[in-house]
């Protein structure tokens, strides 16, 4: 972890204590969701980044990231942040969980037509051990799945990830509108089944920025 301290100090590399500039520090300095819209990302996928080592952060003493824009700038041209060497970024990461092998193909199949990474899982305990694995972008995620339901786990990736640190987009074809509840219960987004494609990719798009 970097922490960004408003009293001057000396930077280090590492992952270790790394100071911001007495002041506001100049205007090169972006909160988070500065950070994502200069890059045109999602704020989950620059945390991703910064949580892998490839985008350095630094950290006010209450815990909020703080990025250079020169970073930014390095990380995009390839100078620096380890991988992005054309320039081009990587495609945002999708985690479809549902218990309907059909549905995650057909979900799949139309994300990564327009460039999208997706994982799927099988049930609620495969979307958790995924997530933990490699944090999405994004989760869509079945309402109802035996066992350990969609709203259940939405609940343990908030207890875990806390509120808005990762989208998610509910979805079931056995309510005709649960978007209030899904809205209560920290979900970006709710949409019915039987899908309509290109509603799904839109919605996709519209939540991660791209």
């Amino acid at each position: 972890m970097e922490v960004c301290l408003d009293s001057a100090g000396v930077a280090e590399s590492g992952g270790r204590a790394r100071r911001q500039p007495p002041g506001n520090g100049g205007a090169d300095w972006l909160t988070l969701g500065q950070a994502a819209r200069y890059l045109g990302v999602a704020q989950s996928t620059i945390r991703k980044w910064s949580d892998q080592g490839r985008l350095a952060a630094f950290y006010t003493p209450g815990g909020h990231r703080r990025y250079r824009q020169r970073d930014l700038d390095a990380f995009v041209a390839g100078s620096a942040g380890g991988g992005a060497a054309s320039g081009a970024r990587p495609a945002p990461l999708v985690l479809v969980v549902d218990d309907d092998p059909r549905i995650r193909e057909f979900i799949r199949v139309n994300l990564e037509i327009d460039g999208y990474s997706v994982r799927e899982a099988g049930s609620a305990e495969e979307g958790l051990a995924a997530l933990e694995a490699e944090p999405p972008d994004l989760i869509l995620l079945d309402v109802m799945m035996p066992q350990v339901d969609g709203w259940e786990m939405l609940k343990r990736v908030r207890e875990r990830h806390g509120v808005d640190s990762i989208q998610v987009i509910m979805f079931s074809g056995q309510v005709d509108d649960d978007a209030d509840q899904a809205a209560t219960g920290g979900a970006q987004a709710f949409i019915g089944k039987p899908f309509n494609p290109q509603e799904l990719v839109t919605r996709t798009k519209d939540l991660l920025g791209s």
